[in-house]
């Protein structure tokens, strides 16, 4: 009786095994309307459906975006006293972003593009061994989060647009970017104008929820907390395509082989590092450290490392500074 209890149970576990390997099904459309716990799976935590047309798109602002400080000559003790007393730089991320900052499975630790880029300016700022303190923060609370002085920076794809350079000072540039879409492979899906009355996942807080109600109106509107939400989604047949920049979807595209990253680029952006509106010494401490990692390399070895198999770029983005007026010495003032 014990050993044909054993062989059941050897029988049972080779079932499982082949049908948790078995390859994915075809894709399906998904039905109109989307229901809110489409195929007996809720939706991911704290996402919202969006009907279509219900939220008109933000106007587009005509306003050009302003360049960011030039390094100076001073020292990391006179731009940032206030950090270099406390020992510690407290950098907002994100922790599930795959090659961006995530958390690696193995070590535990927090790692990516982004990680390695906080990394780069403590170190200039505090020195070899440079302690960083790193916070997540929602996309729709970075602006937020500097605000309160919850973080000193937030390094988290955030686009440099006007509006937000209103409420948040940027550093120059770290990385370009072109929105474009991510879908099962096998979908009919190559460009956004083919969605129709489908379902479009999108971060809240991201320029992704305005392009989508532009040049999707028809569609439904999956908005989630997290980028990695959006993934889930795609795989779990709640959402027909993903709107994002193509180094985030990058990472999806690296989590999931079963998915390609589709449609010709929507728009061109640009991340910077957000500052608390004001802190003129931060954002130039920043932009030191921006000008370094350009000049020994340094950045050339992040991209690889991490977008080498995904992307090319020629190099970082441009710096973008803006004009500013020569301080006069005290004796010269009118």
């Amino acid at each position: 009786m014990r050993r044909l209890s054993t062989i059941t149970v050897a029988l049972l576990a080779s079932v499982l095994l082949v049908t948790g390997c078995s390859p994915r099904p075809d894709y399906v459309p998904l039905p109109e309307p989307l229901p809110l716990n489409f195929a007996g799976q809720p939706l991911p935590s704290g996402s919202h459906i969006e009907p279509a047309n219900k939220v008109a798109p933000e106007p587009a602002s005509d306003r050009e975006i302003l360049g960011s400080l030039r390094p100076d000559d001073a020292t990391p003790q006179e731009r940032v006293p206030r950090i270099v007393r406390r020992d510690r730089l407290v950098v907002g991320v994100d922790q599930s972003q795959y090659l961006l900052s995530f958390r690696d499975p193995v070590t535990g630790e927090l790692t990516g593009f982004e990680v390695e880029l906080a990394r780069e300016i403590a170190h200039d700022m505090l020195g070899t061994g440079a302690k960083v303190d790193f916070r997540f923060v929602d996309s729709s609370d970075r602006a937020k989060s500097l605000q309160e002085g919850r973080v000193d920076l937030v390094i988290r794809t955030m686009t440099v647009t006007p509006p937000r350079q209103d409420v948040v000072d940027f550093s120059t540039p770290y990385l370009s970017s072109n929105m474009r879409m991510l879908v099962p492979r096998g979908s009919n899906i190559v460009d956004i104008s083919t969605i129709g009355k489908g379902t479009i996942c999108v971060a809240d807080g991201s320029t992704a929820v305005d392009m989508a109600r532009v040049q999707a109106p028809d569609s439904y509107l999956l908005i989630t907390n997290r980028w990695a939400d959006c993934l889930m989604a795609v795989q779990q047949f709640q959402a027909d395509a993903v709107l994002a920049d193509d180094t985030i979807l990058s990472g999806m595209a690296a989590q999931d082989p079963s998915t390609d990253i589709v449609s010709l680029p929507l728009a061109n952006q640009f991340y910077a590092v957000g500052v608390k509106k004001g802190n003129e010494g931060l954002v130039r401490q920043v932009n030191s450290t921006m000008e370094r990692i350009r000049k020994d390399g340094t950045w050339i070895e992040m991209y690889n490392k991490w977008f080498g198999d995904y992307l090319s770029a020629a190099g970082p983005p441009l710096l973008h500074y803006r004009e500013e007026e020569e301080a006069l010495p005290d004796d010269q003032h009118p």
